[in-house]
Formats: C-alpha cells, structure tokens, sequence
C-alpha cells in the first residue's frame, strides 16, 4: 500500500502544469518551484546534502553480515578479501518509500554469487537519501554518482581494478546513479546495465542528465514499465542505451494482473494497483535473475522499429546482429547506439518462450464478405511437444488475397515442427452483418468461407524456416468452426524463379 500511495503522489505531483523553468539544483532537475513547495515541508532545506553512502562489499540476507569499502581506507581492501584480478559488480538500488532493502536485491546479489563465483560484488547502499520525496531523491541521485565514481577511481588506483571488468547494475533510480557515475570516472565502464530506468524527471531530457550510451563501452537497458498514467511512465520509454530491450512491447507484463491501472482505481482496488505497478517496474530485475540462473534458457529479444511491427510478427531475424539475448548474456555486437529490441515472456520464471513467424495467403473467392474478420489460432505439433492453441492475433485487419504474417509464441518447446493445425474459431462481425447473414439472407445459403492452401513458418531461436502444406491436397476450404491440417512438405521456403535470359 505504502509503495502505491508513493507512485501515485508522484505521478500527481509531476501533472502539475509546469510554469517558467527554474533551477532548484545545479543540474537544474526540478523545472517547478511550485512543484518543489508541494512536495516539501515549508521548512526543510533543498540545498544537496553530503551523501551519505556505503559501499557494502559482503552483502548478504543477514543485516548483520558485510564489509564496506571506503576510498579513504585502503586497509579495508584486504580486509574485505577484494580480488583485483576478478570482475567486479556494483548494484545500485533506486528510490525506495520503505527505507528498507526490498528483497529482489538479495536474489539479485545470490544469483550474481551463484553465477560468478569469484566476482566481487558491491552494493551501494544509498537508502537514507533514496528515502525521500522524489525529487529530492533525484536530486540525491547525481552526488551518489559521482561518489561512486570516487570509488571506482580509487579501485584503478589502490586496486589495480580494469574498467572493463566493472558491470554497473542499476534499478529504477538506481540506473541513472549508474549513468552519473560512468560520466564521472576516469576512464570509460565496461558495462551498464539499466533495469527499467525511472522516467519521471528524466524523460526527454539532455543525455548527461540522465544514463546514456555515453556512460560505458555497452550499455544495455530493460524497459517493462512504460505505461503512462496521469500523463507519466514509472519507467522511461524513450531508448537511452545501444540496446533497449522492451519486454511484452515494454508496457504489460503477463503475470502481473491488472492491464489498466487507472481503470482499477475507478473499482476502488488500491492494494491491487500498487502490486501491480510493483510487478510490473520490477519484472525488469526478475528477467535479469532469470539470465544468471537459468543459462540453458536464454531469452533472446528482436530488433524491430516498434512494437506494433513486432506483433505482426515481421521482425523475427538474426542477420547482422538483430537478435540478442537479454539481461546477463547481452553482448555488445555494434557500435549502433538505441536499438530497440522486443520479445514475449512467460508470466513467471524461466521467462523463456520460443516464438514464431507464421505467413499464409488466404484467399477470399466472395468478396461481399469482405467485412467480415476471421478468428483463427493454430496448434504446432513438435518432435518434443503440442502446443496449447495459439490465437493468430493481426495489430490490424486481416488483409484477403495476399499474404499475411502472424506472431505466435509456446511457452513449452516444441522441438521439430512437424504439423500445424489451423482452427477458424469464430467471426468479428457487426450487429448489421450478423443480422442480415443469419436471418435475412440465410435462404441463400451463402456460408462464409476462405481458401488457405500452405502456411510458412519460421522460429525466431534457431531461425529454421519451414512449408507446410495441405494434408488432404484437395480441400483447402475453411469456414467457422473448422479446421484445415497442414503437414512439412519442405524445409525452407520456396524462392521464386528468375526468368531466364536467352542468348
């Protein structure tokens, strides 16, 4: 509840109608002195304050248990048994309405523990200034950079620690804390890792104001709360890495129950709401535990323009380097910056789903019925597994007479694909269209039906592709309610045939 009341006072606070822009820090990151008073007690002080910052080196589920890192004790590294020639993680928390550790960042350090088990892993432990309003706590953000780029430094210099062994982790806030310090330290990081950036204050503002590519050799960014609500999104939208990665099209996450958060507060489900945004802004964190643990699974996300391109399911190919996989196992392959990269997950780990181009022409011999809109959804039979029915969802209308192209997903691996089952489950049609077809014309006998007589397929994972033609040759007639078989009849997909030049 507390966590919901937070989010909501923010994304008011922030749809106050901007005035003049002033500069209440030297960044100038709150543009509303109005804005500031509202957010504020009339005597608190909003002048940057010392931070207060530690950098726990043995972070663990017992409170009790650590080691911290201090730039101005050099003992404390052998004491806190730093390995210099080892990688080196720094975990950054975001702002917090608890002022608590919330208990994804101890799954975060066992799996980096379980996955690297001779790194170094550091904790930035920044809660008391985090737990503040929020924009004090943006605020707070950009000195806890440059802190702990301070510390970096000094493991160059004490440590003999190389840049390119460091991997900032970064949640929420916690991801622009990343970006100040990798503009901050002596050198270039060599990577940072953005789990769901905050957008509030940070949305379309200049690159150093918030984590850029700028900030590290490869920066990699998760994107899966980009919902607006009261004209803000919890997560940034806009792509700030050389790759952003957006999750579900980065706006719903399966699993996390409500689809609409503004349409649950009119029914009054407060509790639901802050769950919801909770599951949704940290499903980023998950995803990322889910690559460390779970290698024999990786997820591997789509280059695409935008989501909407990704649906229909055009953007399933690998050539020059438009898949990658996602969270731990990224890798940097181009130096392009923001490129903007989709998949489907699972509502609950492994993440991993295997995904699937279908492309099939249907044909439509009665053209007065165009207006009509199909219901179709196919079962992939596999060497391995049948799949659930899968629907054939189209972004926009099914276009007759040419061919269309779908996106489909298994959670379960199919193995080889050896049949495809096509299902007309229904019609989307208007009351007008129902009403004429089934009673005043119905004399005429004029059943709707389509011709569909092979389907291709692709997998985005191994990148296979596949024809499948009819199993009885003769019958390629489907109409609601029926079902048309298709067997492998070639691997790969027909090329059409050159003309030859006569000489």
């Amino acid at each position: 509840m507390p966590l919901f009341y937070g989010f909501m006072w923010m994304c008011l606070a922030l749809a106050v109608p901007l005035g003049e822009a002033s500069v209440l820090a030297e960044e100038g990151l709150l543009k509303d002195d109005t804005i500031a008073n509202l957010l504020k007690d009339a005597d608190e002080d909003l002048e940057p304050k010392k931070p207060q910052i530690q950098f726990n080196a043995h972070f663990s589920a017992n409170p009790d248990e650590g080691c911290y890192l201090d730039p101005e004790n050099d003992d404390c590294l052998q004491n806190c048994h730093y390995n210099t020639s080892a990688k080196t993680f720094i975990v950054i928390h975001g702002w917090t309405m608890s002022g608590l550790f919330e208990s994804w960042l101890h799954k975060l350090v066992g799996a980096l523990q379980q996955r690297e088990h001779h790194a170094n892993i550091i904790v930035v432990d920044w809660m008391s200034l985090a737990h503040q309003l929020y924009p004090d706590a943006v605020n707070n953000s950009k000195l806890v950079g440059k802190e702990t780029a301070v510390l970096i430094d000094w493991l160059q210099e004490k440590g003999n620690m190389s840049l390119k062994n460091v991997h900032l982790i970064g949640y929420s806030l916690g991801a622009h804390v990343a970006g100040f310090a990798g503009n901050h330290v002596r050198g270039t990081l060599g990577r940072i890792t953005g789990l769901d950036p905050a957008g509030p204050m940070f949305e379309d503002v200049e690159a150093h104001k918030r984590l850029s590519p700028d900030d590290a050799e490869f920066v990699d960014v998760l994107h899966t709360y980009t919902r607006e609500a009261l004209g803000v999104s919890i997560g940034i939208k806009m792509p700030i890495g050389h790759i952003d990665i957006y999750p579900n099209g980065g706006d719903y996450q399966p699993g996390c129950g409500l689809s609409d958060v503004l349409g649950a507060l009119a029914y009054g489900m407060l509790l639901d709401i802050g769950d919801a945004v909770k599951c949704e802004h940290e499903r980023s964190v998950h995803l990322f535990v889910d690559s460390l643990i779970n290698k024999d699974k990786e997820s591997f996300a789509f280059q695409c323009t935008d989501s909407n391109r990704f649906k229909k399911g055009i953007c399933l190919s690998c050539r020059k380097n438009r898949c990658n996989a996602i969270g731990y196992n990224a890798k940097k392959s181009t130096s392009k910056r923001n490129s903007k990269m989709y998949l489907k997950t699972r509502a609950q780990m492994p993440y991993k789903v295997f995904h699937y181009q279908l492309k099939m022409h249907i044909f439509n011999y009665m053209f007065e019925q165009e207006t009509t809109e199909p219901t179709f959804s196919v079962i992939l039979v596999g060497t391995l597994n049948d799949s659930i029915p899968l629907p054939l969802n189209a972004p926009e209308q099914i276009g007759y007479n040419f061919t269309n192209t779908f996106l489909v997903y298994s959670e379960d691996e199919i193995g080889d694909l050896l049949t495809v089952k096509l299902k007309w489950e229904g019609t989307k049609q208007s009351w007008f269209n129902f009403w004429t077809s089934s009673y005043w014309f119905a004399s005429k006998g004029n059943e709707k039906e389509l011709h569909i007589r092979r389907i291709r397929v692709k997998s985005g994972e191994t990148q296979q592709k596949f024809t499948f033609c009819l199993k009885d040759l003769h019958e390629s007639r489907i109409a609601p309610g029926g079902e048309l078989v298709f067997e492998k009849c070639r691997d790969g997909w027909e090329v059409k045939s050159h003309k030859r030049v006569n000489l």
